[in-house]
Formats: structure tokens, sequence, C-alpha cells
């Protein structure tokens, strides 16, 4: 066993965007498990645009990550010391691992994985936080129903693309919003969206407002909000009576501070989101997954086997390498993956 281990510091909070130089790659001792712990060798982990959230001091749902702290996050690996009954080495897990090479964590906080049921990147991702995320969501707080349209923001990340599907499968009509038509394309020939629109192309929520409602003749019943932003401004006006709105996430606001309090939508007044949701009757819930873990396994038993068949898609991509964790989450934050991002450690 080595000496050392590595991991990605938090070395300063960003100011707006953040840069490689809030970042910092380090050595620590190897950590020695204690008793009910188990030691970690890190295979991959997962990047999420909620940890932009937690480099701030804002505050939040969750304590931020302090200042020369480790960056923190879901990650897969394989049990290589253990002084707990519950765990062997060469057992597989997941669990709050960190951006590190290695990790050392209480039996208690970590699920074990079978390889045999698919390849551990999906504890991540489609059968991870992510797509357990958007089938709560939806099931949840969106409440579909045969023969209405959703609508989806971010639609081909792991969130929005497992949405978009649970939908279709359901009887809903699925329009995608995403940047770029290659990620349009990937919605629609990938993960079957009915259609997709490139926010991109459009300079102004009016533009793009109209470009959505093209796709949707018969308005929209459900919003699944990962966005915020103009997003939010172009989809609002379209929301029938009872549209519901589960909000996930607001990733254009991320960077603003405050959770987006600092940069409201220009054409969306809360006097105007007040009215509409009282005069619409309108259902708007807010939710963070960490309090719904209760439900993860009946979202593996309906969803597990549908993956395992191919009837849910998913798409991963897997940047190689600690040290190249935070120019991925920088290209995260600017839409630049395709599908769920991960770093490959081991």
């Amino acid at each position: 066993m080595p000496e050392q281990m590595q991991q990605i510091a938090l070395a300063s909070r960003p100011n707006a965007a953040p840069t490689a130089e809030n970042f910092r790659l380090e050595s620590q001792p190897m950590p020695d498990p204690g008793k009910g712990e188990v030691l970690v060798k890190v295979h991959y982990i997962s990047l999420d645009p909620y940890m932009r959230g937690r480099m701030g001091d804002n505050k939040s749902y969750v304590a931020p990550i302090p200042v020369d702290g480790k960056m923190e996050g879901g990650g897969v690996g394989e049990v290589i010391a253990s002084n707990s009954a519950q765990f062997e080495p060469g057992d597989f897990v997941m669990g709050m691992l960190g951006w590190a090479t290695h990790a050392v964590l209480p039996a208690a906080t970590l699920m074990k994985l079978d390889p045999a049921h698919g390849p551990i990147t999906t504890a991540l991702g489609v059968l991870g936080m992510p797509g357990f995320t958007g089938w709560h969501g939806l099931m949840e707080y969106g409440r579909p129903k045969k023969g209405e349209t959703l609508v989806v923001a971010a639609a081909t990340g792991p969130v929005g693309s497992m949405v978009g599907q649970l939908a279709k499968s359901l009887g809903l009509r699925a329009v995608g919003i995403a940047g770029g038509p290659d990620k349009c394309a990937l919605a629609v020939d990938t993960f079957g969206f009915d259609a997709c629109v490139d926010h991109r192309a459009f300079d102004t929520a009016s533009d793009l407002r109209k470009a959505l409602a093209a796709h949707c003749p018969d308005g929209v019943d459900i919003y699944f909000e990962n966005v915020g932003g103009k997003v939010l401004e172009a989809v609002f006006p379209l929301l029938n009576n009872h549209a519901r709105i589960p909000i996930c996430g607001m990733i254009s606001w991320y960077n603003a501070g405050g959770m987006g309090a600092n940069a409201p939508a220009a054409g969306l007044t809360v006097p105007a989101l007040w009215s509409a949701a009282l005069t619409k009757f309108m259902s708007i819930n807010g939710f963070i997954i960490s309090n719904h873990w209760d439900r993860l396994p009946t979202f593996l038993a309906e969803v597990g086997p549908k993956v395992a068949k191919g009837d849910i898609a998913y798409l991963e991509d897997i940047t190689d390498g600690l040290e190249n964790a935070p120019a991925a989450f920088i290209g995260l934050l600017e839409g630049k993956n395709k599908g769920k991002q991960l770093v490959k450690i081991a």
C-alpha cells in the first residue's frame, strides 16, 4: 500500500465562476481506518453542479466546504482495508469519497455494489443520485399524467435525460431544452425526446419562448427546473393551469452567489411569479434528494431493470486523472460535458 494519497483541496472561494486557482492538488499521508471504518481506493468520482454552492460560504442546506478542506462528492471504489464486519477487502462501494485517490469512511455511510449488476459508474449516474433525483422529482412533485406535456432543461444531463425518458414511458410529450445542436440531437436520437430546443440559439427569453411554444401547442403541464435564468423566464408564461414545477437546480445562477438570489430573471419578478402561481393554481416544489434516501430501494427496484434491458439509456462523460477534476468541473458548469460527468481515478 502506498504511504501517500492525493486529494483536491479548495484553495480559495470563487467570487464568480470557479477558476483553476480555486483548487489545489496535494499529497496527504495514507489514512488508517479506525473502528467500524474502511479504507477505499477510489475508482471514479462524480462531478455535480451542486458542488459549486458548497464552494461558497453563503448559508445553504448543507455546510460549505472549508478553505483548505478536501472537495467533497460522491464516488465509487474498492475496499482495501476494513475494520468492519460489513465489508471485506475487494468489495466495491459507493459513498461520499470526495475528490481523492483514497478515503476512510464509517462503514455505515457506504453502500455495497455488485459489479455483476452493471458498470460501477452507474451508481454515480443513471442508478445513483442524479437518476434518483430525476425519478423522485418527477414522480413525487411532477405527478405526470398520460397526454400531458413536460419540459425539462439540461435535457441531456443525467437528471434531465432520466426525467424525459420516464415521461415518455408514461405517455407524455417530452420537450427538452439543451445547449447546442449536438446536445439537442442527442436528446431526440438517444433519449427519445419528442423535440429539443437549443437555448444558445436565442439571445432573449422571448425568442426562446416562441421556439418552445411551437413544440408545446397545448402548453406546458410540468416544467422540471434545472437551470433558472433565461430558460425559466421563457417557459413560465407557457405553463397551463394546475402546472407543476419540481425545482431541482438553478445552474445558470450558481456563479452569481446566494443560489441565484442576486440574479433574478430579468422579466420574471416575484409579484408576477406569485400572481401566476395563484391564478393558475400551480404547484411549485423545491426538494433536496438527500432528504429522501429512504426511497432509493424503490427507485432501484423500479428503474434498475429498465436500465439493464436498455429501456433507459444513459451517457457518461469520463475525464481521466484526479488532477484534471477541476478543469472538468469548470467545464461542467459551462455545459461542456455530454452526459454524466465522471473522473476516473484508479
